[in-house]
């Protein structure tokens, strides 16, 4: 499969590459390597990321603004995107050929071709390996350090049970080139103050079931006074995470039209949850959509369930 997306690379001038809503570093990682390693080793082409900006990640990569015509004839790349709803910019079928690289389960294919490796730690992983699969190919350092970044971001600093032997292997491959780490790392993970302060208030709140489930509410009443947005308190999912005796945990973070729902797991699967509300993602995290509160609480009582059959 990686010699034919090279194939398809190679055949199409202007490539277009695009991730999915909400962007973590994993999606902005891989789609800026993808970026990076078409420009190392395919000068002369045009190449464009679409998708919203996040202010707090630009660090990383920032979107171009295109017309719909510069889709006409061009090959459509999608980084890390398992459903085509949460595709980030919907023209992504405008071009003349659609290539889907992802390592969530593939329950909806998508795309003239798919490359999906769902025992892959990240897709940022996975596009290493296109660079490994040639020894003529080569990386620059603004490539290493964003793939960097995106396997750093999916392993959870390369402590989450995604991380393999192979993991390890790209990763240090990737720190041979010369960009900062440390400013990598002080970046990806710095919060400000407002943020550091709700941290404190869901470590003093969040809740924990006799089954093993963590939960905690994040209602706009409560980010409005901690001056929060929505995607900020996301990144507090992992908050309580070490606690003694948890198997897996949900936030309820409250939006404009809807909830977000962000399930993680120790040990329960909680994908396969995710899907009976909009979302889906990995067995051990995932994401989905409610829509009132009474949702939640089946969400929860399912989560408790999980906890319960897990041994």
């Amino acid at each position: 499969m990686i010699e034919k997306i090279i194939e398809a690379i190679e055949a199409y001038e202007t490539i277009i590459i695009h991730r999915h809503v909400r962007p973590d570093p994993d999606a902005l990682g891989s789609q800026g390597g993808v970026a990076c390693f078409i420009r190392d080793n395919f000068p002369g082409k045009s190449i464009y990321l679409v998708g919203e900006d996040v202010p707090s990640l630009t660090f990383l990569n920032r979107m171009d603004v295109i017309e719909d015509r510069v889709y006409e004839g061009a090959l459509v790349i999608v980084c890390d995107t398992a459903n085509q709803a949460r595709i980030s910019d919907q023209r992504y079928n405008l071009g003349e050929k659609l290539i889907k690289i992802d390592h969530h389960p593939n329950e909806d294919p998508y795309g003239d071709m798919m490359w999906v490796n769902t025992g892959a730690s990240s897709v940022s992983e996975m596009i290493v390996s296109i660079f490994e699969s040639r020894p003529e190919f080569t990386m620059s350092d603004e490539a290493a350090r964003l793939l960097y970044a995106g396997i750093v971001g999916d392993t959870g600093r390369f402590l989450f049970s995604n991380t393999t032997n192979e993991t390890f292997n790209r990763a240090s491959l990737l720190i041979k080139k010369n960009f900062n780490r440390q400013e990598l790392y002080d970046r990806l993970y710095q919060a400000n103050l407002n943020l550091t302060r709700l941290n404190g208030y869901v470590l003093q709140h969040f809740e924990l079931s006799d089954e093993g489930a963590g939960y905690m509410t994040i209602t706009q009443d409560l980010m409005d006074t901690y001056s929060v947005k929505p995607e900020d308190a996301s990144l507090l999912v992992n908050a309580f995470s070490n606690v003694e005796n948890i198997k897996a945990w949900v936030f309820f973070i409250e939006e404009k039209d809807q909830i977000r729902v962000r399930l993680r797991s120790k040990g329960p699967v909680v994908n396969t949850l995710a899907a009976k509300y909009n979302g889906g993602g990995h067995p051990m995290a995932s994401g989905a959509t409610v829509y009132t509160w009474e949702e939640t609480e089946q969400v929860l009582a399912d989560l408790k369930e999980a906890c319960r059959k897990y041994q």
